[in-house]
């Protein structure tokens, strides 16, 4: 054991000051056997060896290496698979509160009422120009990333990276993505009403926005998922928010991530004669049955199970429900919505457009927890595997 005295050893505190992480942090260092610590004689508290440590501080300029654990205030999933928003059940959530509120939430920690979304003209205009450049075939995905870029390029203050800053400037940029969107506009209402004539193509179909502004609502974050981590590691490098969402955007598009919704909207319409019959083909050829099932949930998806309960007993449910009996799975929030996107005569890509207008809240409340922590921590630890200097 080292004597107290010893000016070689750190105290935890003096560690993690010294590497700018939590206290917690040293000890998750420990646990992963980065640092060792030792007792002191005639003192509580662990120590380390001032040498240890600054072997770790040197492996980045700012940070000691790769991060595994980021803590977030944001999203809570329990034991139960209930889903929460900093401490709020999103139950609540979508049942007494509009999309603006939510996002105010995420990004400030304040359940306010704000104004609705601005959308400048000029810029709704600019958008709408650069979205039509875009060739026959693209996507609504593809339109919002084309509108990302030049929404960014055209804000010269877009490196103020201050928090009001970057939610007025989160909040213009939902407001004009929407507004700008290919198809008619409507009076001024919720989120959702502005949303829906954008993504209908079933005329005949009854509006229901507000199941818009809750498939918002609960698709808004979900905790580091891909696209999440991506924007993260953009804020890290100090990216402004523009750069920030459409690095999301380009992990969202993966066919793994944004695209689950469009697979089960497939799905769901092989199914809708016979249900069976789906199932088997997918089994025969040893595919995954889409829509059913989660890495983060044992029982239920909350989202899934709110969102259908809010649809009611229409055919789309009825099947996702036969489904859920044949596959002995519970659906998840990419049926849900494919099944929202049935009913109202949606157009086949509308859900991962959905999907990306609602992770851009998330992305922004990760961005602004992302800029207060020290810039540059993420660094992978890479191994590299290749031929030595001499090509062997």
């Amino acid at each position: 054991m080292p004597d107290s005295s010893d000016e070689h050893y750190l105290t935890t505190a003096e560690v993690a000051a010294r590497l700018k992480v939590k206290p917690e942090t040293v000890y998750a260092y420990v646990s992963r056997g980065l640092l060792t610590s030792t007792r002191a004689r005639g003192r509580r508290g662990s120590l380390f060896l001032e040498t240890d440590v600054d072997r770790l501080v040197g492996r980045t300029v700012d940070h000691p290496g790769a991060i595994e654990r980021i803590e977030s205030q944001l999203t809570l999933i329990t034991d139960d698979d209930d889903l929460y928003y900093r401490g709020h059940a999103v139950r609540d959530l979508v049942a007494g509160h509009t999309v603006e509120s939510v996002a105010s939430l995420l990004w400030t920690g304040d359940l306010a009422t704000p104004d609705r979304f601005p959308a400048p003209p000029d810029e709704v205009e600019l958008v709408r120009r650069a979205m039509a450049a875009a060739p026959a075939g693209a996507r609504l995905t593809d339109k919002l990333r084309i509108a990302v870029a030049v929404l960014g390029a055209g804000d010269l203050l877009r490196f103020d990276l201050t928090p009001d800053a970057v939610t007025r400037a989160a909040a213009k940029l939902l407001g004009v993505l929407v507004a700008a969107l290919p198809g008619p506009s409507r009076p001024a209402g919720t989120f959702g009403a502005d949303l829906w004539p954008k993504l209908a193509t079933d005329s005949a179909a009854p509006p229901r926005p507000e199941l818009l502004d809750a498939a918002i609502i609960l698709l808004a974050d979900h905790g580091l998922a891909v696209s999440t981590l991506a924007a993260r590691v953009a804020a890290s490098a100090r990216a402004n928010l523009y750069a920030v969402v459409s690095a999301g955007l380009g992990a969202l598009d993966g066919q793994l991530h944004g695209a689950a919704t469009s697979v089960a909207y497939d799905f769901l319409l092989q199914a809708t004669d016979d249900p069976v019959a789906a199932v088997s083909a997918r089994l025969r050829t040893g595919q995954a049955i889409p829509g059913f099932g989660h890495k983060l949930y044992r029982r239920r998806d909350p989202r899934a199970e709110l969102l259908l309960d809010l649809l009611g007993d229409v055919p789309a449910t009825r099947t996702v429900r036969t489904l859920a009996d044949q596959v002995r799975g519970f659906p998840n929030s990419d049926v849900a919505v494919a099944a929202l996107m049935h009913t109202y005569g949606l157009r086949p890509d509308a859900g991962e457009a959905l999907f990306a207008l609602a992770r851009t809240i998330g992305w922004t409340a990760h961005a602004l927890e992302e800029y207060a922590q020290p810039a540059l921590r993420f660094r992978a630890l890479g191994i590299y595997t290749g031929p030595d200097a001499q090509g062997n």
